[in-house]
């Protein structure tokens, strides 16, 4: 099992968070809360509002997500959902538990809050130029008052 941290349209409650639980597409395990050691951009571009963490640590704010525990159908899955590794790029990146949901079983160590975790996060380095001068968020909700509607890809 791998852990994903999640910002943007997988997170609970987001336009594509039935396919973190979709079965078909592998296993999903909501972990808890966290958000970023370091301060990242994270910002809503092109024409189909998508959410973007652009990989400038030290720039920005601390993210704010979910911690997934996934299986690797489900990651290959996540890896092709964000076109990595061209859209988006899956790195490792420490995350601060801020709420801790998940279990400790089958020798996974519990993570208390405070504790930092290395997650697996798709943020881009291949991104225009223009969107560092876009305004940062510390959190994505897709109809937050920032008013850029996400596009579905069914709809695009």
């Amino acid at each position: 099992m791998a852990r994903v941290f999640v910002y943007g349209t997988l997170k609970k409650g987001q336009p594509n968070y039935k396919h973190m639980i979709n079965t078909a597409k592998g296993l999903a395990k909501f972990q808890g809360r966290g958000r970023t050691v370091e301060k990242y951009p994270l910002v809503i571009a092109g024409k189909y509002n998508i959410p973007y963490m652009l990989n400038i640590p030290g720039t920005g704010h601390h993210v704010n997500g979910e911690i997934y525990s996934v299986d690797e159908q489900m990651l290959q899955f996540l890896d092709e959902f964000e076109g990595c590794p061209d859209m988006y790029q899956r790195t490792l990146m420490r995350i601060q538990v801020v709420e801790w949901e998940g279990k400790g079983g089958t020798g996974e160590a519990r993570a208390a809050a405070d504790s930092v975790l290395e997650c697996f996060v798709y943020s881009t380095a291949t991104y225009p130029a223009e969107w560092v001068g876009l305004p940062y968020y510390d959190s994505y909700d897709s109809s937050g008052k920032h008013g850029l509607t996400y596009v579905l890809r069914e709809s695009r």
